[in-house]
Order: structure tokens, then C-alpha cells, then sequence
């Protein structure tokens, strides 16, 4: 039941441009454990990953298929609160994830400059705005299909980096709104194909991700947490116009900080923690 919960978390935050399942896998002390579990599929001990995944995977059909259209309320109407809490978690995980990674002992001049790049380059994806992304695609043919499978692929592969959204992808792709619009009415085809393609990207990725943990430990956390950094500036909402909302987005913002500092401190007590050495 516990990661049936962290599936919702999960999958709501796959709704939203610009917040990484990724980065709440990361607050939700489970990121580790998610990308073995999706490496060890295919493995002999498949059936005790699956045990781990599929929890989270029922999660996360709930989230999208209950949320799909609240979120685009929220987005539409109360952007600034829903926002404000997610900057709080975010905020919170960061003193986490640097005692992790060791950060006094491990980090080097070389790792703050990862650190910087990787923070500069998802900073830059703000730069990217729905505005003039395409509209609900209604009349699918074959090019339309093979584009939604490669467009899940490459969302995907996001998905589960910390601080890149792939929902800003979608959108950046031009089928944000074509997805969401099958999430929220059932759109069966659609869902299916985008589907293949999330389920291709994420196993590839995962690999990748796994493998540098294990070869390149501080790198890899250097460049992680810049991007979780980063993606900061890509949430950061307006300022809120009158007192009252104001003091709404101040109160979400600190119930997500304070939420990912208990998740932050539950974790640190396992002790995973980089060696220096």
C-alpha cells in the first residue's frame, strides 16, 4: 500500500511541465531501489522486483487516470500554490541528496562545475512555453502513431532523471496536449502506443543510469543534483498578487519542505551514503 501511495505521488507529478518523477522518486527515498528494480525485471529475481514495481505501477495508473484532469485545473486556476508546495519539496530533498553524496568529502572543483552545467542546462528548458505547442491531435494516421511511440521514448528516458520533466518534453515534442487528452478520456490506441514507447525508454534508461552509479558514484550525483537544483528555476511560479494567496503559497511551500526534510531524515538514518574513497 505504501507504494501504491508513492505511485500516485509519482504519477501526479508526470502530469505537470516541468516536475520530475525522477526528482520525487529522489524525495520519496526510493530512486535507488526503482532503477535496479526496472533493471532486475528481466532477471532471475524478476518476481521480487516486480513485487516492488508493480505497487508503484498501480500507483501511477490511479494518479493519471484520476488526476489527469484535476491537474489541468489546478495548472489552469491555481498554478501558483500547486507550484509553491512542489518548490517546497524539491528545496527540502537537496541537503539529502548532498549528505548522500558526501558532498565535503567526495566533491571536487570538477563536480560543482558538473553540478553548474547540468543545473544551467535544465534551467534553460524554462525557455521552452506551451504557447504555441499544437492542439489535441483528433485524426491519427501511421506517422501520427510512430510520432507519439518515439515522443514516449524520448519522455520517458526524463521521466527518471531527477529535474527533467517529461511532460515538458511532451510539450516541447508538441504532443502535451494530445496525451492529456487521451489520459483523461480513455483514449485506449493512443495511451497504448505512448505506452510501448514510455515502457522501451524507461528500461534503456535505466541501464544507463545504473551503470554510471556504479562506475561514476560522485559524477553522477554531481550532475543529478544539478538538475534537480535546476529544475527549481523551471517551477519557480509568479509572485502571488494579493496577501491572502500569498500566504496559501507560503503555507504549501513549507508543508513541502517540511515533508521531504521528514522523508530526507527517515533516509539518512539507513546510512547511504557515498564512500570518499
Amino acid at each position: 500500500m505504501r507504494n501504491v501511495l508513492r505511485g500516485i505521488v509519482m504519477g501526479i507529478t508526470d502530469l505537470i511541465p516541468g516536475i520530475s518523477g525522477g526528482t520525487m522518486a529522489m524525495v520519496l527515498g526510493i530512486y535507488h531501489e526503482l532503477i535496479n528494480s526496472i533493471n532486475g525485471v528481466l532477471s532471475k529475481r524478476w518476481r521480487e522486483h516486480l513485487l516492488f514495481l508493480g505497487p508503484l505501477v498501480i500507483g501511477i495508473g490511479i494518479a493519471l487516470v484520476t488526476f489527469s484532469r484535476l491537474i489541468e485545473w489546478l495548472i489552469a486556476h491555481h498554478s501558483q500554490p500547486l507550484f509553491f508546495f512542489f518548490n517546497g519539496l524539491i528545496i527540502g530533498i537537496i541537503p539529502f541528496l548532498l549528505r548522500t553524496a558526501n558532498f565535503k568529502k567526495t566533491f571536487k572543483a570538477s563536480h560543482y562545475m558538473l553540478l553548474v552545467i547540468a543545473m544551467i542546462l535544465v534551467a534553460c528548458t524554462s525557455l521552452i512555453h506551451d504557447d504555441n505547442m499544437q492542439s489535441v491531435w483528433t485524426s491519427l494516421n501511421y506517422g501520427h502513431y510512430l510520432f507519439l511511440f518515439l515522443a514516449g521514448w524520448i519522455a520517458s528516458s526524463a521521466m527518471i532523471l531527477p529535474g527533467i520533466s517529461g511532460s515538458l518534453l511532451f510539450l516541447l515534442l508538441g504532443v502535451y496536449p494530445t496525451v492529456i487528452n487521451a489520459i483523461s478520456n480513455l483514449n485506449i490506441p493512443v495511451i497504448i502506443i505512448v505506452g510501448l514507447g514510455v515502457v522501451m525508454g524507461i528500461l534503456i534508461t535505466s541501464k544507463l543510469i545504473q551503470y554510471l552509479f556504479r562506475e561514476f558514484s560522485v559524477i553522477t550525483y554531481a550532475v543529478l543534483i544539478g538538475l534537480v537544483i535546476g529544475s527549481l528555476y523551471v517551477t519557480f511560479p509568479d509572485l502571488p498578487r494579493t496577501v491572502p494567496y500569498a500566504f496559501l503559497c507560503l503555507i504549501m511551500f513549507l508543508i513541502g519542505l517540511m515533508l521531504a526534510i521528514l522523508l530526507g531524515r527517515i533516509e539518512h538514518k539507513k546510512g547511504n551514503v557515498v564512500s570518499s574513497e
